[in-house]
């Protein structure tokens, strides 16, 4: 919970960089001030990495997948709306739809979160070679491409703020 009224409006304009987890922000916080935004943007990651391993699931499972569920019924949060928006995951044929279904529920088979990509960096069809190559790795280096993944979105969506 903010301490401050500083904290408060910190949080409230930075807190959704990091999907559903405004507590990257609340930790980054304690970090500052900060010279410019790159150094926010350091403080962010930082505060990320710092946390306990089951913290850091938890932050990975609050993303939601790629062309998922929340993004039929239309749930997404409007930074990943448009990111995946950006990928061309809004406009898949049946078939590219069932492809991700698949992708997607072997993913989180393997490593009971779901599968992280900076959908901004890529095409549907790149999104799914990824995802193929990513379901060999180890379930430890995976989280850690996870969480490299969530800071590439997390830095664009600040460089997005005004």
């Amino acid at each position: 919970m903010p301490e401050t009224v500083e904290q408060e409006a910190f949080v409230e304009r930075y807190g959704s960089l990091f999907e559903h987890s405004p507590w990257v922000a609340e930790e980054a916080y304690h970090r500052g001030p900060f010279a410019d935004r790159e150094a926010l943007a350091q403080a962010l990651e930082l505060a990320m990495y710092a946390a306990p391993r089951e913290r850091q699931l938890e932050l990975i499972r609050a993303h939601p997948d790629l062309a998922g569920r929340a993004a039929v019924e239309g749930t997404l949060t409007t930074s990943s709306q448009r990111e995946q928006a950006a990928a061309g995951l809004d406009r898949l044929t049946p078939g590219e739809y069932e492809t991700f279904t698949r992708t997607n529920a072997a993913y989180r088979e393997r490593f009971g979160f779901p599968f992280v990509v900076c959908a901004r960096e890529h095409t549907k069809e790149s999104i799914l070679r990824t995802a193929a190559d990513r379901l060999r790795n180890d379930p430890d280096k995976e989280v850690g491409i996870a969480l490299q993944e969530i800071a590439k979105i997390a830095r664009l969506r600040l460089k997005d703020l005004p």
